[in-house]
């Protein structure tokens, strides 16, 4: 009995710490799960209707190809407008202090009106295959482009690209090889290949506009999703800027099941609170107390001028936008050298912002007049810039940075002429799993327009690392 003891006392010492222990182990797991619950909650898919007239029981799900044409008429008709343009003379010395310096517009428009060739740029456009479906009422127009070569046993990933305002699918034609095609561009080995999709956003180039009130980036996002399901993919990468990376963000919490990865160029945050005035007022001496780096309060800082002068100076179209769309668009829907001006001053200012001191902006430093009046011209014979420029009234009707997190794997490309920088501290607030973020060393607002290899490799890289998860 005597021996038996200290077995009894060392068994029930055991079974007193293995019990609680397993108790705690339990409830931990149950405490995670729920938290992990609450953490996971999704985006509202819904539904939505957005043609003329009543909904229909059955849409037409087919996928019809589609090419963009041109015509004489169309072509007199933009150069009598051009002809009959007016301007007045600009301040001297104002550069682009004042918005697009019209001795400079002269410029442009006397390319588009002599030697810029629409029909050549059509041509262009079409080297991809165009598609149309309906979806939710609207025609959503499309191009999807596979690898021209794919090797045995080689993985292909569906990557959907989405572009913002004042840009198009366009933006993403330098980019679509180097994608595709890695290997031909110097991209190393195709160990990632991608086919790539880029639509465009219902009421902007040659998707339709939605008919009714309230189009949305979450409307946007459930038609883009549907649009995925319907070309037979069940999971697939994101990418977007400006509204695009919005969608791209509303798609990865409305349905996570379906988003491999999201990769964003800029990220859309609202920051507030007594924590972030600290951040920003410690951020500039002692950066890395409050989790910035050096990287970041060098594009922060001074934060007044870098951040509210700057955006005060960039944003007001925003707020014309999204009060008073239409007003603003009927002149810029009747003149083309009027909507040159509107949207080629922002290819300027948010390219980088020290363009502002050039009597040309600095447009052709960074782009070709023959890529800014492509992307010009499938706003003109579209006649979509009333309807794109709604986009920001639908959109500011509501929180348009909804409050739901993303906890899909997500890459940010943080590009320094970027309208605002937001460090990754602060992204991490909403992007619950940031596996990429990269300080880019060159570049801003239209990434893939401006700078398509160093987005690509990024892309690339961030899918890498999805992959090896």
């Amino acid at each position: 009995t005597i021996l038996h003891l200290p077995r009894s006392f060392e068994f029930s010492q055991k079974k007193g710490v293995l019990l609680p222990a397993a108790a705690l182990g339990v409830g931990g797991m149950l405490l995670c799960w729920m938290m992990s619950r609450r953490k996971m909650k999704t985006l509202e898919m819904g539904d939505g209707w957005w043609g003329t007239g009543e909904k229909k029981l059955k849409e037409d799900e087919r996928i019809r190809p589609f090419r963009i044409e041109t015509s004489d008429k169309e072509i007199q008709d933009l150069h009598h407008r051009l002809d009959q343009a007016r301007y007045t003379p600009p301040l001297e010395g104002a550069a682009f202090h004042y918005g697009f310096n019209s001795d400079y517009l002269q410029k442009v428009v006397a390319y588009w009106r002599n030697q810029f060739d629409w029909r050549k740029q059509v041509e262009i456009l079409n080297k991809y295959p165009h598609f149309q479906t309906t979806i939710e009422g609207i025609d959503i127009h499309f191009i999807h482009v596979k690898p021209p070569h794919v090797s045995p046993g080689q993985t292909v990933y569906p990557l959907l690209m989405v572009h913002g305002w004042p840009g198009s699918f366009y933006e993403f034609y330098k980019i679509i090889p180097l994608l595709t095609e890695p290997a031909q561009h110097g991209l190393g080995e195709d160990d990632v290949v991608f086919e790539v999709i880029c639509p465009s956003i219902p009421g902007y180039g040659f998707s339709e506009t939605p008919h009714q009130k309230g189009f949305d980036t979450v409307a946007a996002a459930r038609i883009f999703h549907k649009l995925m399901k319907r070309l037979g993919f069940k999971e697939y990468y994101l990418q977007g800027g400006d509204w695009g990376a919005q969608i791209t963000t509303n798609m990865a919490q409305m349905l996570p099941q379906s988003v491999k990865g999201l990769h964003l160029n800029v990220v859309f945050i609202i920051t507030h609170g007594l924590r972030t005035f600290f951040s920003v007022m410690i951020g500039a001496y002692v950066p890395w107390l409050v989790g910035f780096t050096r990287e970041d309060a060098r594009r922060m800082y001074p934060f007044v001028q870098k951040n509210i002068h700057y955006i005060l100076r960039e944003s007001g179209y925003l707020h014309l936008q999204a009060t008073k769309p239409d007003t603003a668009g009927c002149g810029l829907n009747d003149s083309p050298v009027g909507l040159a001006a509107y949207i080629l001053e922002k290819f300027s200012t948010w390219t980088n912002r020290s363009f502002v001191q050039k009597d040309d902006g600095g447009l052709e430093s960074k782009y070709s007049l023959d890529d800014l009046l492509t992307n010009v011209m499938i706003y003109w014979v579209t006649s979509s810039i009333v309807s794109s420029v709604r986009f920001y009234k639908e959109n500011f009707s509501r929180n348009i940075t909804d409050l739901q997190s993303v906890h899909v794997p997500t890459g940010v490309a943080a590009f320094p002429e970027e309208l605002a920088h937001t460090p990754r501290t602060w992204a991490k607030k909403n992007l619950k799993n940031i596996v990429s973020y990269t300080y880019m060393p060159r570049g801003g607002h239209f990434a893939a327009f401006e700078e398509p290899r160093l987005l690509a490799q990024d892309i690339r890289q961030f899918v890498r690392k999805v992959e090896q998860l």
